[in-house]
């Protein structure tokens, strides 16, 4: 990486080059992000994750550039074709584009119309009527290169060989290409019309049957749906600005003269434009617009998901968790503080009053013998009559009913993971296992799902699937490591997400914890086979060790900085626990008496907020929620009622929103607030209780539609 790089990142961050250097510097040392934002401000100048995070990226893409370069200085050296000249263009570019462009011409091609011309011995013509003299006469000119041994029959034979090598020309002309790339930006239309006979099979793409819509303004979700219909076989589609101001835009290029000559450039121009320029931009352009989508589509995933990880822990307690089912009845699982399965049965609530009866006494002898804290449901099918059976339990005030988000839940029960925590188990047990986890602590059970699994995101299987994983694994990441983890209680999967480790050494931790029993302080994570110093580094102000002799092991202090608070601890004539729990201590310590060259202002800030709170989930307080009463189907639902809902989804058109009757409607971006809104994600989160007016129903297409304006309602309505 050199200084042109760290300057051009730097510009478009609005940063220091200083600080594109040094997280450069860091990621190559084997930094991890979470790591250099928390432990690394000195040298990054207080950088967060968002901003090491587009480093991160734009290094990974000059990286890239540079190594299409590379291959292609060694392609034009070892056909001896990179001059001086070539070779300082080359290394002036800096985008793939541009270096495409510049390699256009001298990349191996099929034989093409233009190669076939040239081979006729016509290049020698193309350049006469470039020329574009007034005194040239086309037809008199291309007589002059008749010939039979060359296979040119005719005139208008070679003045068509001509204009061919002229119009490949024109298309490998990199000013060209740049002209027509701005014009597309600017001008192109994206067009969907359906394909004759496919109505019928693709009647959810109606919308876009005959759609037309300036392409740069077109939203992510619209293109993803349309590039859908068309992979599907149901639509044509085309992205395209008009053919003859692109021609003409071109011709500024070439017109000299008003001659003969350039009627030939002018109808070369126009071919060059329609057979190659055209078709390769169109599918330049529409891989900008694609990506531009994806990114959009991906960061609306990740936000969601950010959300819901960071969804509020209802922490150790006793659960009894429910997967609703009418057929086969609820399967019901209990769990202890640690989320270690403790029983399982079956339940009826759709049978006959004995079956009732029976499961009312199941339940009711489940809570008292395992000290039950709190009941999950699963919100899938049953789930609001199973919520009505156990209401009507009269258990203690004192224990919660939740209703719990379950998607996800039959992708964890059959996965690997699954199998391998409860093998003598069949799915049923594991999901409902998986909802009442879910409800314990959101982020640890959902680590072991996909998190494209998790729906959250809106067309995350038309996304690039290598970039979204990248996308949702840095979210993750992130969450696991602002929360931090229990190394002794954690598992293998919620391990792995842990800066610096990953799989292999996660699965290593956890056969060590099997086998030695639980880690007694952080430095005995250095017994763990494979974790070296380095992983030590980037790993332990992550992971806690809440019963450790040692208090900072259950803290985000780093090892690192032990003698920092040890130090501390000695001036004030205390120790450390005393620091930890006496705040009057801790004012009248003077953090610049502790600055030195690796540790500065910011680290020791961090240090003291540590002290006050050492361990603090950052997650927000748990608080119970409940639906309408009454309201448990779609057909219970009337045009004008004002209901209680959560959000389950955030997408560029709105807000997906649980009102309790087993379909979310929609809360359109226009139906989001009595102000203008532009981005759905800057009024409604994940997993956010709102108030909702049901505007519309469609019970023969299940679909509801929801608003949230508070100017449309009655008075007699209670928001």
């Amino acid at each position: 990486m050199n200084d042109q790089y760290f300057n051009k990142i730097a510009k478009e961050l609005d940063i220091h080059p200083l600080q594109v250097m040094s997280v450069n510097q860091l990621l190559e040392e084997g930094g991890t992000v979470p790591f250099i934002a928390r432990y690394r401000k000195e040298r990054t100048g207080s950088l967060d994750e968002v901003a090491i995070t587009a480093i991160r990226d734009k290094l990974e893409q000059l990286k890239e550039c540079d190594k299409r370069r590379a291959a292609i200085v060694k392609s034009l050296e070892s056909r001896d074709l990179l001059t001086e000249e070539l070779s300082e263009k080359l290394a002036k570019a800096e985008t793939l584009t541009e270096l495409e462009d510049i390699y256009l011409p001298f990349r191996p091609k099929k034989r093409t119309k233009a190669a076939v011309a040239k081979e006729k011995g016509l290049e020698p013509l193309a350049e006469i009527l470039l020329a574009q003299k007034l005194a040239t006469v086309p037809t008199d000119e291309a007589e002059k290169f008749i010939s039979e041994e060359k296979g040119v029959k005719t005139a208008d034979e070679a003045l068509q060989g001509a204009r061919d090598i002229i119009a490949e020309r024109v298309s490998e002309n990199a000013d060209v290409r740049n002209a027509v790339r701005e014009f597309f930006e600017l001008d192109a239309v994206l067009n969907s019309t359906v394909i004759k006979d496919k109505e019928k099979e693709g009647e959810k793409f109606r919308d876009y049957f005959d759609w037309q819509e300036p392409a740069v303004k077109v939203p992510s979700h619209r293109l993803l749906a349309v590039f859908r219909g068309e992979n599907e076989g149901i639509l044509k589609v085309t992205i395209l600005p008009d053919a003859d101001k692109a021609s003409k835009l071109i011709h500024k290029f070439y017109r000299e003269n008003f001659c003969a000559a350039w009627e030939q450039v002018r109808a070369a121009i126009e071919d060059s434009y329609k057979r190659l320029i055209e078709p390769s931009i169109e599918n330049e352009y529409r891989k900008i617009l694609r990506e531009r989508a994806d990114a959009e589509a991906i960061r609306v995933f990740a936000e969601n998901l950010r959300e819901l990880l960071m969804a509020p822990p209802l922490g150790q307690k006793s659960v009894l968790a429910i997967d609703p089912g009418f057929r086969t009845g609820c399967k019901v699982v209990c769990l202890d503080r640690q989320g270690k399965l403790l029983e399982n049965d079956v339940i009826f609530i759709s049978q006959s009053d004995r079956a009732l009866e029976a499961s009312a006494i199941l339940i009711l002898r489940l809570v008292k013998k395992h000290s039950i804290e709190a009941i999950a449901i699963g919100n899938g099918t049953a789930s609001r009559e199973t919520e009505a059976f156990v209401r009507k339990l009269n258990l203690p005030a004192s224990i919660p009913i939740v209703m719990v988000n379950e998607s996800g839940a039959s992708i964890y029960s059959a996965s690997e993971v699954a199998r391998e925590e409860f093998p003598d188990h069949d799915v049923t047990v594991r999901g409902a296992v998986s909802i009442g986890r879910r409800l314990m602590d959101p982020l640890a059970e959902l680590v072991k799902i996909d998190p494209k699994s998790i729906g959250v995101g809106q067309y995350q299987h038309d996304v690039d699937q290598n970039m979204l994983k990248k996308g949702l694994d840095d979210v993750v990441i992130s969450c696991v490591n602002k929360v931090g983890v229990e190394v002794n209680t954690a598992s293998k999967q919620l391990l792995s997400y842990v800066s610096g480790l990953g799989d292999a050494l996660a699965k290593n931790i956890v056969t060590y914890r099997e086998e030695n029993g639980a880690f007694k302080n952080r430095k005995q994570l250095l017994k763990v086979p494979r974790l070296g110093n380095k992983a030590f580094e980037q790993c332990a102000g992550f992971l806690r060790v809440r019963n450790s002799d040692n208090p900072l092991d259950n803290s985000a202090v780093h090892p690192e900085s032990y003698q920092i608070v040890e130090q501390m601890a000695k001036d004030m004539d205390c120790d450390v626990q005393d620091l930890l729990d006496d705040e009057d201590l801790r004012k009248k310590v003077n953090l610049k008496q502790y600055c030195t060259e690796e540790t500065g202002m910011p680290t020791l800030n961090d240090i003291m907020t540590e002290l006050a709170k050492p361990g603090l989930d950052p997650r927000e307080k748990f608080e119970t929620f409940s639906f309408a009463e009454g309201v448990t189907e779609i057909k219970d639902l009337k045009v004008g009622m004002v209901l209680p809902g959560i959000v389950t989804n955030v997408t560029n058109f709105g807000a997906f929103v649980d009102i309790g009757v087993h379909q979310d409607g929609l809360v359109h971006i226009s139906q989001l607030s009595d102000k203008f809104v532009k981005d759905p994600s800057d009024v409604v989160k994940v997993r956010q209780k709102v108030q909702v007016r049901v505007t519309e129903v469609d019970i023969p297409r299940n679909r509801i539609a929801l608003s949230m304006k508070k100017k449309e309602r009655k008075d007699t309505e209670r928001w």
